[in-house]
């Protein structure tokens, strides 16, 4: 959304939803074999993501240039892009106390201000230059990101923060590039804002009917339906 347009996402605001870099990676292998410390032995990831310069092509199975070791909860059509806020990033330093950490740190593709989990809801529907993107689910914290920062507590520290990212499908594929406004087209489920549905996911078993709801809704990731739904 460029300046001076209406905030679409009801907040009688005006913001700039923009692409601030974009990023792929492919797998690495890094750690020793015999290290002491888990987070420390070898291991292999795509998670390391580098800023792309100019125009990328955004396909149904994600960024060309762009790979994943684990395919099970990364990638594919259901997960081909991944969000993530870049208002989180002064926060993550001032609370590391490092200027080491910025744009695709948390292995995200796209890098965008103007939104976070608060502000983005499961099934929304961008514009993005000519590609069309549909928000999919949240991004739920796992080892890999432990590893990558070296730190133990990290996906504790995520679920309580909520800065967990985000994940989208690609409607229509085309060019992306950083600079580029997102604009909000179509809001069909404004109950499950990301933060809710990480939420509702996480305490499934405690609340098993908030489950049932969030896993009717049809623009939420497959695999997130059938256990949400069990």
């Amino acid at each position: 959304m460029a300046d001076g347009h209406k905030d679409k996402l009801g907040r009688g605001r005006f913001l700039v939803m923009q692409i601030e870099s974009i990023q792929t990676g492919q797998p690495r292998t890094v750690g020793k074999e015999d290290a002491e410390d888990p987070l420390q032995r070898a291991w292999t990831s795509a998670i390391w993501k580098e800023p792309v310069h100019g125009p990328v092509w955004a396909a149904a199975e994600g960024l060309n240039g762009d790979a994943h070791v684990s395919t099970k909860s990364h990638g594919g059509p259901e997960r081909a892009l991944l969000l993530y806020a870049a208002e989180h990033y002064p926060r993550w330093r001032a609370e590391w106390s490092t200027r080491d950490v910025g744009p695709g740190a948390f292995g995200e593709n796209l890098t965008v201000s103007g939104l976070d989990e608060a502000k983005v809801c499961v099934g929304d529907l961008f514009a993005i230059g000519d590609v069309r993107i549909e928000v999919s689910g949240p991004r739920e914290p796992c080892m890999t990101l432990v590893r990558r920062h070296g730190r133990k507590d990290l996906m504790e520290v995520i679920n309580g923060n909520h800065r967990t990212g985000w994940y989208a499908r690609v409607q229509r594929e085309g060019w992306l590039e950083a600079g580029l406004p997102l604009d909000l087209l179509d809001r069909p489920y404004p109950q499950w804002p990301i933060v809710r549905a990480a939420l509702v996911r996480r305490n499934r078993t405690r609340h098993p009917d908030e489950a049932r709801l969030l896993a009717a809704c049809p623009a939420l990731i497959t695999d997130w339906r059938a256990k949400l739904g069990r």
